[in-house]
């Protein structure tokens, strides 16, 4: 993004200004999470650097007054603080673009110097508005730094943040990261594969069953991961906003497990389809089950076997280290995040 911000400010400010950006990274904790604090700590950066115009970036995800916060400006200051998640999980880098250059326009404009102003010469909602969410201006209290402030609310504000949370987890790196469960599930499933008890089973078995044995092992494989390498996320407060945090950290791990593990048995599904169609016969098929071996045969038992498999794969997912798994569920800065909220706690 800071390869193009400059000549794409220059072009829009229409004032023959020119912009030069410089790009910090610094990680925030997740116990740092109030606007305001992070707000100071921007500002004083701000003022040891000398930066006319500062936006700061951030994948948590920021509540105010009970709402979720989309952007802080402050133009008396030239800061602004903007929350990723809430710009949701598709087309995020344009989406990021515009609400930067949006924020710098806004923060850039010598008339909107004080709240009222400001209010009035708002930056178009554009980048963060959207279908999925309705976005407007928030509260600020008078003894905070902000003057201006987007927030989301509802239940699609909700969904939209979530999903932004999901896709900085990169759920699809869950699966290379299980190889140890992943190398359980595919020898439990080779092995079922040439099991006449699992042909019978199989053969016995109606669609609901089917479906009823494909979600239990799915949400066995998601309780069991997230039990055994303590992926669930608990705070000491008991504010509101903390717990509502909580929900929302525990409601992302969930989805971005859960993700990767159909992803799996979508996997596993088609190992073990092309496994049955190269080992089995219809006469040894039809001899143990008196059943003959049609393609209705084959999906049936590749899908019992898939069940099977991701059982298999979470007894399999024992032999993973906790550091493993949490590195296969969340992103590098998460990590970070909670490797040092776990320092604090233990200390």
């Amino acid at each position: 993004m800071a390869q193009t911000l400059p000549d794409r400010l220059a072009g829009k400010s229409g004032q023959g200004r020119r912009f030069d950006v410089e790009v910090v990274s610094e990680p925030f904790t997740a116990g740092a999470e109030d606007p305001p604090t992070l707000m100071r700590r921007v500002m004083d950066r701000a003022s040891t650097e000398n930066w006319d115009i500062v936006v700061a970036l951030t994948d948590l995800p920021l509540h105010s007054h009970r709402r979720k916060l989309v952007v802080d400006l402050s133009h008396e200051h030239g800061v602004a603080l903007l929350s990723l998640p809430t710009l949701g999980g598709w087309r995020l880098q344009r989406r990021a673009r515009r609400a930067v250059e949006e924020a710098v326009l806004s923060l850039a404009n010598p008339q909107a110097t004080g709240a009222e102003e400001a209010r009035r010469s708002q930056p178009p909602l554009g980048p963060f508005a959207g279908r999925l969410a309705p976005i407007h201006p928030g509260p600020v209290d008078e003894d905070e730094t902000a003057d201006l402030r987007y927030v989301a609310s509802g239940p699609r504000g909700y969904l939209r943040v979530l999903v932004g949370m999901v896709r900085a987890n990169r759920p699809w790196l869950l699966v290379p990261g299980l190889s140890k469960a992943l190398a359980a599930a595919l020898a439990t499933g080779a092995i079922a594969t040439v099991n006449s008890t699992v042909w019978n089973l199989a053969a016995s078995l109606s669609a609901p069953r089917l479906v009823i044995a494909m979600v239990g092992s799915v949400a066995l494989m998601i309780g069991w991961l997230i039990v055994d390498a303590n992926l669930w996320h608990r705070t000491a407060e008991a504010t509101p906003e903390a717990r509502k945090r909580e929900a929302l950290y525990n409601a992302s791990t969930v989805v971005t497990v859960g993700i990767g593990v159909l992803v799996c048995y979508v996997g596993l599904l088609v190992i073990n389809w092309v496994w049955a169609l190269f080992i089995l016969t219809d006469q040894v098929f039809a001899s143990m089950t008196r059943t003959p071996l049609h393609a209705t045969e084959y999906w049936t038992l590749s899908w019992f076997v898939a069940s099977i498999a991701t059982v298999g794969g979470a007894l399999g997912s024992g032999l993973e280290s906790d550091e493993a798994i949490r590195a296969a569920a969340y992103s590098k800065r998460e990590q970070e995040r909670r490797r040092t909220l776990q320092d604090d706690h233990d200390d």
